[in-house]
Formats: C-alpha cells, sequence, structure tokens
C-alpha cells in the first residue's frame, strides 16, 4: 500500500513539474520603413540582396541577448518564428522595396526571377540586445556588378540604440528599428552608385 501511495505521490510530483513550464513565445522582425520619393532613374534597376551571413552564435531559433563580462544567455522559451539569416534578408528587402520605389529588390537566391545587375553582400558581425542597455548592429557590407563581380561600394556600419524595455517583444522591435536604419544607409550608398 505504502508503495503505491509514493508512486501516486511521484505522479503528481512530475505532472506538476510539467504543468509549470511556461509556453514558448515566438517573433519575427518587421520592415518598419517608411516610403521615399520617386528618383530620377529612367528605368528599373534589378538588385539582388544576399547572401546574408550572421554569426554561428546566431544561426539557433533560441534568442541571443548579451549579459555582463562577455556572457550570452539563450532563451529556451524565446524564440525566432523562422531562420533568423532569412528573416533579416526578407526585412531588408522589404525595406528596401520601399526606400527605392523604382528599383526590383529581389531577396537571394532570386534565380526564379532572372539575374540581377546589382547585389549587396552583407556580413553581419553582431545583432543582437543586452536588455535594459542597449540593442547593437554591427554589419560590412559591398554592393557589387553583378555581371563582373566588380565592388562598386562598400562600408562598415554601426548602429546602437539605448534599449529601456527589458522584454523580449520590446528587444524584436528596436531590432527591426535597427534593420529599418541600417536599409537606410544602403538606401542612400544605392543611390550614389553609378549607373552601369
Amino acid at each position: 500500500m505504502t508503495k503505491k501511495i509514493l508512486q501516486g505521490l511521484l505522479g503528481i510530483l512530475l505532472l506538476s513539474g510539467c504543468a509549470s513550464t511556461p509556453p514558448t513565445q515566438f517573433y519575427v522582425l518587421e520592415p518598419v520603413s517608411r516610403p521615399a520619393e520617386s528618383s530620377a532613374h529612367l528605368e528599373k534597376r534589378l538588385i539582388g540582396i544576399g547572401p546574408v551571413a550572421i554569426p554561428a552564435l546566431l544561426e539557433r531559433k533560441q534568442m541571443v541577448t548579451r549579459t555582463e563580462n562577455n556572457g550570452v544567455q539563450i532563451a529556451e522559451f524565446h524564440q525566432w518564428a523562422a531562420p533568423l539569416k532569412d528573416n533579416i534578408a526578407q526585412v531588408i528587402s522589404y525595406n528596401l522595396s520601399t526606400l527605392q520605389p523604382d528599383d526590383i529588390i529581389r531577396s537571394y537566391p532570386w534565380a526564379a526571377f532572372g539575374v540581377v545587375e546589382y547585389r549587396v553582400v552583407i556580413d553581419i558581425q553582431r545583432f543582437d540586445s543586452q536588455p535594459g542597455q542597449s540593442v547593437n548592429l554591427e554589419a560590412r557590407w559591398a554592393i557589387m556588378n553583378e555581371k563582373n563581380h566588380k565592388i562598386l561600394a562598400n562600408g562598415h556600419s554601426r548602429i546602437k540604440h539605448p534599449l529601456a524595455d527589458a522584454s523580449y517583444a520590446g528587444a524584436v522591435k528596436a531590432l527591426s528599428n535597427l534593420l529599418a536604419e541600417f536599409s537606410r544607409e544602403l538606401s542612400q550608398a544605392l543611390n550614389q552608385t553609378k549607373p552601369l
């Protein structure tokens, strides 16, 4: 009899432990760039965005935040709804489509849409948040002539914004804003690139 009672109590404890596990929250980055005025391009340029590279640390479904003393925290119950690298490329492409209304913007791989004239290659070296402190984006990028692979422009962007909201949802919104600012930098560089 005592053995059955102990087994029953153990079962109740196991069930109560499972019931206390919080549900997993999923997040996506959103485009936030505002439309630009139509420019003086005589014909639409075909611009490909990608590939986009991100640090190996971020190539996971769990969200990663920075902590003190060069530490990181990997949030098991706060995850990206899609691969982060793909989501970043889609958001930048959408933002640039809004900012460059006279151009045709395609995300990598664009083979289904034919060839492109320009390629914007992006190597993101930092894309993270420090809850209650800041969000950070650091990236190297290059605009290339797709036909001869000549680099027409390149740069190194560093963007940091304060982050008062310590929630994961607040961090995702702030990271989306970083991508919008980064997209504006890329848009300016594209506008200064001479036609092929």
